[in-house]
């Protein structure tokens, strides 16, 4: 979309900090719960491959946390809420192609990979100034790329499925999984790219510079969130 439609106007101007951390926290957990169920219930059975894939999800999002956390407190010099949040969802993104099918300590040094690098990322996405408001670039684009590559270099075939580069697999997990990331990249990227285009020359993407000024609320809605 921001290839598209640009910035936003006003973009980099100010902070766009969450309007309520503690409904942020809140919802991290609700998504960290309900993501038991994502992952565990992909094995569409109630065996030992879904309780690993649960085992391994709740241990990547922790990690991730803490990956996060500890790198940001590095190089910002504290840590923060919305880094615990945003480190436990790149956890849980790395984690998704790789849950039924590693063991041990990996779900642990995946998820810590990917909380530090999501977070690396955000600082890239910040220097190129890109407009990514709920950061899906540095956390779900960079999670799931990092996750999808590193299961071939941590799966474990007494988990399920092949063994990866780590263990004894070679790298043909590895090179399959880097064509299968390359190939969905460039059809979504591609398919997304013209299905928004066709969208802004028809009925349109943006709305008009006044409303947009005015607030989406009132003008597309008529009515307001938070009553003054």
């Amino acid at each position: 979309m921001v290839a598209v439609l640009g910035q936003r106007r006003g973009h980099g101007t100010e902070p766009m900090p969450p309007h309520n951390l503690p409904y942020t926290v809140l919802g991290t957990g609700i998504l960290w719960f309900g993501w038991f169920g994502f992952n565990a219930g992909s094995a569409l059975a109630a065996d030992g491959t879904a309780a690993q894939a649960l085992v391994n999800t709740h241990l990547a999002a922790a990690a991730g946390m803490l990956g996060w956390l500890i790198v940001e407190k590095v190089k910002a010099g504290h840590a923060t809420t919305l880094g615990a949040c945003s480190g436990a969802v790149a956890g849980l993104v790395a984690i998704t192609p790789c849950a039924g099918f590693v063991g041990g300590y990996s779900p642990v040094l995946i998820g810590a990979i990917a909380g530090a690098g999501c977070y690396l990322a955000l600082q890239v996405k910040e220097a190129l100034r890109l407009d990514d408001s709920l950061d899906v670039i540095a956390v779900h684009l960079v999670g799931g790329l990092l996750g999808t590559l590193l299961l071939g270099l941590f799966g474990d075939s007494a988990v399920n499925g092949r063994d990866g580069l780590f263990y004894g697999g070679g790298a043909g997990l590895l090179v399959d999984q880097f064509i299968g990331a390359l190939a969905v990249l460039l059809f979504s990227g591609v398919v997304t790219y013209v299905i928004a285009i066709g969208i802004d020359r028809t009925i349109g993407l943006r709305v008009a510079p006044d409303d947009e000024l005015l607030g989406l609320d009132q003008t597309q809605h008529a009515e307001t969130a938070y009553q003054p």
